[in-house]
């Protein structure tokens, strides 16, 4: 019961930084019109794909909730792994784009009502603080939540930075920091996108999991009595921190008897040693060959 409790405190949570993200979208877009900035606009577009990762990532953790089934018998947990690489990549257009807005303003450079942009970007830091203490201990457990929890942190160095343009516009009346800025925001956007989206990439695509050595986990296995070889090793993330594996096992003639029993004790070591929860191994006699 405490488990499910905790489950709707999470959601809640979610929740609420949708709606506060969606609110401040608004605000900042209106700030942003009426200064003439595009930093605090950059910043908004921002905001709102925080909104829209946030929704994704509640509905792919609904989603990964489901029991396997005949049609689906792995689960439906990628979902979330799908649902990170989603929000990674509309990251990656956003920053994109804020790189096109920003070499249009150096060449057609804009009036800029620096207040404005103080006051709005200011309360929007407020905001991006409060909505990433509202999701940090879930993107802790979940790569889904953490993609959309980086939105975040990103948005809020994103106000960060609008706040410091805005300073500069009122004292030095320099405009084309504004643009600066958005740059700096966008160059983080995209570093962030491909330092993060390249781990959800290599579990889509089957990768060993990071800090699993195959050749280790071979050498491990071949230490068991009996145990001549060990290949057609396959290991893969079925959803982070759910990796399986598969190998073909050799047992030698004089100890082919007690194969089951070598078996277990490999699945026993790779539970142990290596947090591999499901191994399939295929048991093979010396001089036989399997495909």
């Amino acid at each position: 019961m405490a488990h499910s409790h905790n489950h709707d405190l999470n959601d809640n949570r979610v929740l609420w930084a949708v709606l506060i993200n969606v609110g401040l979208t608004v605000v900042q877009i209106v700030g942003g019109v009426i200064s003439g900035s595009l930093a605090l606009i950059a910043d908004a577009i921002h905001n709102l794909s925080d909104a829209i990762s946030l929704v994704i990532a509640f509905f792919a953790r609904k989603i990964a909730k489901r029991p396997a089934n005949a049609e689906m018998t792995f689960g439906y947990a990628r979902a979330e792994i799908v649902a990170a690489l989603v929000n990674y990549t509309t990251l990656v257009v956003i920053g994109l784009y804020l790189v096109y807005e920003a070499i249009w303003r150096f060449i057609e450079p804009q009036g800029v009502d620096g207040w404005i942009i103080v006051i709005v970007a200011g309360f929007a830091l407020i905001v991006d603080c409060v909505t990433a203490m509202l999701t940090y201990r879930l993107s802790k457990q979940s790569v889904n939540i953490r993609a959309a929890f980086l939105h975040n942190v990103a948005d809020a160095l994103g106000s960060v930075g609008v706040i410091v343009a805005g300073t500069v516009i009122i004292v030095y009346q320099w405009e084309l920091i504004d643009p600066i800025i958005t740059l700096m925001i966008a160059g983080y956007v995209l570093w962030q996108s491909w330092k993060e989206g390249k781990e959800v990439i290599r579990m889509l695509m089957l990768a060993t999991p990071v800090g699993l050595a195959r050749d280790g986990i071979q050498e491990r296995l071949c230490e068991i009595d009996g145990v001549v070889d060990i290949h057609h090793i396959h290991l893969w993330e079925i959803a982070e921190r759910r990796t399986s594996m598969e190998a073909h096992v050799v047992i030698d003639d004089e100890h082919w008897s007690a194969a089951e029993g070598i078996k277990s004790k490999a699945k026993h070591w790779l539970r142990e040693d290596y947090n591999i929860e499901h191994s399939t191994l295929e048991l093979e006699r010396v001089g036989t060959t399997h495909q």
